[in-house]
């Protein structure tokens, strides 16, 4: 019950899915987590939830894809708690079109969401992190970040510049580089059982499709993805930097 004990960690779209899942395991292992998300019903009702279960937790209203926001909830993380140890960038968005059915407006709004909020993520949780003595940058990915998808073309635009960026930041931070003692690590994620996933599988072809693509032959749970993350946020991983955790049943084995 104690993996992270007394650590801080940011869970960014904390509110829902995978992000709701990583900040309750972690606080149930220890952590003081600040759930961020634009949520704001969802999102104070998992922070006072956590609470009562005896854990650690605050709300922060969030969109990742603000650097004032960021700059926000940063600096109110390490006025309330005194650090930042760990910062779960989960928030995402996906487009299911065709590219030449992808708007540019659409295109840049995963964009925005998904890469430009991770590098913001980064950038911050460094000059936190660093005054403190070090921590663990996870950055969530996708499958979708190693192997092309159908339907998919922005979001895996996305999550594979989530994966570049992710070792990117783990030299920096590395002893080869600016010697933070920061890791940074990625996670990619099969078709995980969210509300990000409901109005695909509502599609009998999408559905079809989705589900024979992992060779255990089921989708993800939101739990599958915490463990992950919990053991990436634990001193259990400290030997793991620019790694990619592949979590995705197989769908990426084929």
């Amino acid at each position: 019950m104690n993996r992270v004990k007394d650590k801080v960690a940011i869970v960014t779209g904390a509110a829902s899915g995978m992000g709701e899942a990583s900040a309750r395991l972690l606080a149930q292992e220890g952590a003081k987590v600040v759930i961020s998300d634009i949520n704001e019903v969802d999102g104070h009702r998992i922070a006072r939830e956590i609470v009562e279960q005896g854990g650690t937790s605050v709300f922060m209203k969030h969109d990742v894809a603000s650097e004032s926001d960021w700059q926000r909830v940063m600096a109110a993380t390490v006025e309330q708690f005194g650090r930042v140890d760990v910062l779960v960038n989960n928030a995402g968005v996906t487009v299911n079109k065709d590219i030449e059915e992808t708007t540019l407006e659409e295109w840049r709004w995963v964009m925005s969401v998904n890469l430009d909020g991770v590098f913001l993520g980064v950038k911050y949780a460094i000059g936190a992190m660093k005054r403190t003595g070090g921590g663990s940058i996870i950055n969530i990915s996708s499958a979708g970040g190693i192997v092309g998808q159908l339907w998919a073309a922005a979001y895996n635009a996305s999550k594979g510049g989530v994966r570049l960026l992710t070792k990117a930041a783990a030299l920096e931070c590395s002893k080869a580089g600016r010697d933070y003692d920061i890791r940074v690590n990625s996670i990619h994620p099969g078709c995980v059982h969210t509300g990000l996933l409901e109005p695909l599988l509502k599609k009998k072809e999408m559905a079809d499709i989705i589900n024979s693509l992992h060779p255990v032959g089921h989708l993800g749970e939101p739990e599958d993805i915490a463990y992950a993350v919990l053991y990436l946020a634990s001193d259990e991983s400290k030997f793991a930097t620019g790694s990619e955790l592949v979590v995705d049943g197989g769908y990426t084995a084929q």
